[in-house]
């Protein structure tokens, strides 16, 4: 399903972030990405959502080669992909019922299915109840599912979530991994980038380590590896 075949990049900079990365990623998989802070995992995760471009090498998603992808393709490319920051990025001046449906708007859903596929998604985040809220009445465990559920209402195949539980409380984290789990379970491919020691060692799913640009480790059910 994304498949990154001898990819390397380098900054105009002169930074090389990833150097010869190798590595396939099948469908319905749950991935962890572990490193040191500044070791690639940014990145690498960039790449998928063509965020940043390779300097060298090729990578496929689905059988579309994003290396040669045109610029006015990648709209279309992101609708298969969600992805989940760890500063959440709400729209402060929407409720949440408009801050997820605004990922349907932009890409001229009709107005029933918005309506539908909205409150579906609030419902497999818990926030059904919490549809008219503004982001600033919610607690940030709250506005991280309401950043997950805009993610997946357009129903992608993958998930990419950048650090999803950096900013929350430990309890509040064991949440958002059980509202991820569950996206998964139906099927979503999801890559997660964490520092969170606690839940790669608890919750086991297959890991792979980035250290000064290259993949060090890829485990099945593998451990976080780091001290912190």
């Amino acid at each position: 399903m994304i498949e990154m075949t001898d990819v390397s990049k380098t900054y105009a900079n002169g930074v090389n972030a990833l150097n010869n990365i190798d590595v396939l990623i099948e469908k319905g998989e749950f991935v962890y990405i572990v490193g040191p802070s500044g070791a690639g995992k940014s990145t690498f995760i960039k790449m998928i959502y063509r965020e940043e471009k390779p300097s060298d090498g090729r990578i496929m998603i689905n059988g579309h080669d994003l290396t040669t992808l045109k610029e006015k393709h990648v709209p279309y490319l992101r609708r298969n992909i969600g992805v989940v920051f760890q500063d959440f990025k709400l729209l402060p001046k929407m409720t949440v019922f408009e801050n997820v449906a605004f990922a349907l708007e932009v890409i001229e859903e009709p107005r029933s299915e918005i309506k539908k596929r909205v409150m579906e998604v609030l419902d497999i985040v818990k926030l059904k109840n919490k549809a008219r809220f503004f982001p600033d009445e919610l607690s940030g465990g709250e506005q991280q599912r309401v950043s997950i559920a805009r993610a997946i209402v357009n129903r992608p195949q993958v998930v990419i979530a950048d650090e999803p539980t950096g900013n929350l409380d430990p309890d509040t984290s064991w949440e958002i991994m059980d509202v991820l789990e569950e996206i998964n379970k139906r099927g979503t491919t999801i890559l997660m980038a964490t520092h969170n020691r606690s839940i790669v060692n608890t919750i086991k799913k297959r890991v792979i380590a980035i250290e000064s640009g290259r993949i060090v480790r890829d485990e099945l059910r593998g451990d976080y590896g780091y001290e912190r």
